[in-house]
């Protein structure tokens, strides 16, 4: 069977709304609230943002977790999963600092897990690389981000002293591309 083709715009979903009467609205929430977590999570969000923002920080930062040390066995090292689960929880609570911590958490967790388990391969660091210099490109545009995550920001760097693929090089000069630079407070 092939998948549905038909699309519709924003502007065509705000008409077909408009259209419907209260109640229409309300099952059509309900039905959509039934059939999908995101909805579900997006819906906590609008309606009771302070308890939901911390237990669906919670899930993500474990499901990024468990992509490298699960309770139980090793690692699957899903980093597509990983990615999407920072991407998932922005798009969901809109709350950048916490999808800061989210990021700076994933490359925590791939520098730990190649400590763990040794050399991983080009790929795995291109994507720790990656995230940590969208950290980087972040504390650029705030001083205040960058003093608060410093020491986490260099912990990084100090403990992939030695991990091939340039990774440690690569990690460091992003660190010390900052443009705050090492004032003396």
């Amino acid at each position: 069977m092939a998948g549905i083709k038909a699309k519709m715009k924003v502007s065509d979903l705000r008409r077909a709304l408009k259209a419907l009467s209260q109640k229409e609205l309300i099952d059509i929430i309900i039905k959509s609230y039934q059939s999908s977590d995101d909805i579900k999570e997006l819906l906590l969000m609008t309606f009771n943002a302070d308890e939901a923002l911390e237990e669906l920080f919670k899930k993500y930062k474990t499901q990024i977790k468990d992509e490298f040390f699960p309770e139980r066995g090793f690692g699957k090292l899903r980093l597509s999963q990983a990615k999407k689960a920072i991407s998932s929880f922005k798009k969901i609570t809109g709350d950048e600092g916490l999808t800061f911590e989210l990021m700076l958490y994933y490359v925590e967790q791939g520098v730990d897990f190649t400590n763990t388990y040794g050399d991983i391969d080009e790929r795995f660091y291109n994507s720790m690389l990656s995230m940590y210099e969208k950290v980087i490109e972040q504390c650029n545009k705030n001083e205040d981000l960058f003093k608060a995550y410093k020491e986490r920001l260099e912990a990084i760097v100090i403990d992939t002293e030695g991990i091939g693929w340039g990774f440690h090089d690569a990690l460091e000069y992003l660190y010390y591309s900052i443009e705050w630079g090492e004032e003396e407070e």
